[in-house]
């Protein structure tokens, strides 16, 4: 996962990330993928699906900045119990 990534992603509507992340996990199921386009394919979702979770941080009202840092504190977290 790539703040910047994530952050370039804001630009875009919830419902586009959604189709998007909807699009690549149908690629991750087919046939003939290699573990290399896998992994690419797993990193695109990863910044998909964290710029749909901070979009709904800001929509409860959450400014930009404090949503991507409470998003990366929730996923640098994530382990350390």
């Amino acid at each position: 996962m790539k703040l910047p990534v994530i952050r370039k992603l804001l630009n875009c509507r919830p419902e586009d990330l959604s189709a998007s992340l909807f699009v690549l996990d149908k690629v991750c199921e087919a046939r003939g993928i290699s573990e290399e386009e896998l992994d690419i394919l797993g990193e695109l979702i990863s910044n998909v699906s964290g710029a749909i979770e901070v979009h709904f941080l800001i929509d409860e009202g959450i400014s930009e900045n404090q949503a991507l840092n409470i998003f990366m504190k929730k996923v640098t977290s994530i382990g350390k119990n």
